[in-house]
């Protein structure tokens, strides 16, 4: 009997222990659909290419996959859109790999999300103005693409808390930069704000590993949207404290097709 109950403990922790690996490589380790490394190797098609670059948020394996989202819209066919998104990247990361995750790819549209681990990472202000007009201006001068720098969304849905207050210097830096480098500024801090401030926000700030990796777990393996774990956290637009749900996925994707349909985007002649 004794032997028996072993067996079955040590089977369930071997369980527990896989599903908690396959979570965490979903969650965390697995690339982005069509990533650089895969995309920029190759000759681009005959439409717009469109690179996403930043961090977690545009990478979407937590949390909305807004880049994803775009590639499915009707009035998208025909682009290829390249997911430069690093889990747990910082704009100094992001600088360090222009050449290879953007340039590489001759864009004919860049997006910008990054800056939210350079705040929680204690980054200076100083630094990340001059590594987020590096970025700029490298794509700037080595590819002729548009430009869209988007504003970092809250962290955490306490908008008072001291987080939230050390983020309005970073994104005043990311619009800053988009008036003197002359390119697109987009608003998803405000309009994130405008609906938090809506729909009852204020839940104070709880990320850490466990919340995060519990929140790929529900998705991944529950089948769960993330706005079902947003609504299980106690919050209406992040799904872990960081990471957008599917609301705040369309908030992005909105955003963007706006800017698309409104430079409309054609690739140049590649022949």
């Amino acid at each position: 009997m004794k032997k028996r109950i072993l067996i079955a403990v040590g089977v369930l922790l071997a369980t527990v222990l896989g599903l908690t690996v396959t979570a965490g490589y979903l969650t965390f380790v697995r690339s982005a659909e069509n990533p650089p490394a895969e995309a920029c190797g190759r000759e681009p098609g005959p439409g717009p290419v469109v690179v996403a670059a930043g961090a977690s948020m545009t990478q979407g394996t937590l949390g909305a996959n807004w880049v994803g989202a775009l590639r499915d819209r009707p009035e998208h066919r025909g682009y290829e859109f390249v997911n430069a998104g690093v889990n747990g990247d910082t704009s100094g990361g992001l600088l360090e790999r222009v050449d290879s995750d953007i340039v590489a790819c001759r864009p004919d549209a860049v997006t910008i999300l990054v800056g939210t681990n350079d705040v929680l990472d204690g980054v200076p202000l100083a630094e990340y103005r001059t590594n987020f007009g590096a970025i700029v201006g490298r794509i700037k001068e080595r590819t002729s693409a548009r430009i869209a720098l988007l504003s970092l969304p809250p962290i955490g849905e306490d908008l008072g808390s001291r987080r939230n207050r050390e983020l309005v210097g970073y994104n005043a830096v990311i619009k800053e930069t988009a008036e003197r480098a002359r390119v697109d500024y987009l608003p998803l801090h405000e309009q994130a704000v405008a609906f938090l401030q809506e729909n009852g926000g204020g839940t104070p700030y709880g990320f850490d590993f466990v919340t995060a990796l519990a929140a790929g777990a529900e998705h991944h393996l529950l089948g769960r949207s993330w706005d079902e774990v947003s609504r299980g956290n106690g919050l209406a637009l992040l799904v872990d404290h960081l990471h957008l749900n599917d609301r705040g996925g369309e908030i992005v994707t909105g955003l963007v097709a706006r800017w698309l349909s409104e430079g409309q985007a054609v690739a140049p002649d590649r022949s």
